[in-house]
């Protein structure tokens, strides 16, 4: 398991400074079969602020499953462009919800849009947004990119990309990427670590391929573990060996 495509991964465990965290809608959903599981949202909320506490920069992208999926409805008929839009405003719902949930935890939380809501949260802008986190606050992306046929994983590594993120944090409901689905293969094996090349040759679906690739470009690793385990946010952040270890600078030929 590995080979060509292994990586030194312990020369990447480190504690990080700046981190974006990317959660799927799903993850909001908890058991529930649809929407927002408030208990759910309050855990995750109250790991962020242990990050936080810690002295982390914590920006993060949420997705919009939960509510909405474009691509689902899309296939069901309705306009591509439109029902991307309608699921860009679905991630600003979860934004706020977990807007809420961080305050009431004590932590000073901004939402950026890529589509105007100047209501109820501030436009996307890059220099604001390195502001804020240099001054402790979170800052929660919504709105994916603010264009239609992008996905929030891309958003995800666009951000990461122009805030300096160290690391994006993928937050799955499994402990890390297997070579087969662990669900349907009782013999699937985890991988350790990965080069981004073997992830797009064998169509892993760690993240969307421009995802990955705009990942490979800027260098930004992608660290896949399990959101369900309490406390796993904070190991990641201090460089404990959990999940998946995607890219770096210490591949091995």
């Amino acid at each position: 398991m590995g080979g060509e495509y292994e990586l030194n991964f312990s020369c990447m465990l480190k504690p990080y400074k700046r981190v974006l965290l990317k959660l799927s809608g799903e993850a909001l959903m908890g058991n529930l079969g649809y929407g927002i599981d408030p208990g759910v949202v309050e855990g995750i909320a109250g790991e962020i602020a242990e990050v936080v506490a810690l002295g982390v920069q914590v920006a993060v992208v949420v997705g919009g499953g939960n509510i909405f999926r474009g691509v689902k409805a899309s296939a069901s008929g309705m306009d591509r462009a439109t029902a991307d839009y309608i699921g860009m405003i679905a991630t600003v719902m979860n934004s706020l919800t977990l807007q809420d949930s961080l305050e009431r935890n004590g932590v000073q939380t901004r939402v950026q849009t890529a589509i105007a809501m100047q209501e109820v949260a501030e436009p996307y802008i890059r220099r604001r947004a390195i502001r804020h986190l240099e001054k402790g606050r979170v800052v929660i992306f919504g709105a994916g990119s603010g264009n239609p046929f992008f996905t929030t994983d891309t958003t995800a590594a666009l951000r990461a990309a122009e805030i300096d993120a160290e690391v994006i944090f993928k937050a799955t409901k499994v402990d890390g990427v297997y070579d087969a689905d662990p669900q349907l293969n009782p013999n699937a094996k985890r991988y350790q670590s990965l080069t981004y090349g073997h992830v797009l040759a064998q169509d892993l679906r760690v993240m969307d391929s421009t995802a990955i690739a705009l990942c490979k470009e800027n260098n930004i690793p992608i660290l896949v573990f399990d959101l369900t385990v309490r406390g796993n946010i904070r190991r990641a952040v201090i460089g404990e060996s959990i999940g998946t270890l995607v890219g770096g600078f210490c591949e091995v030929s």
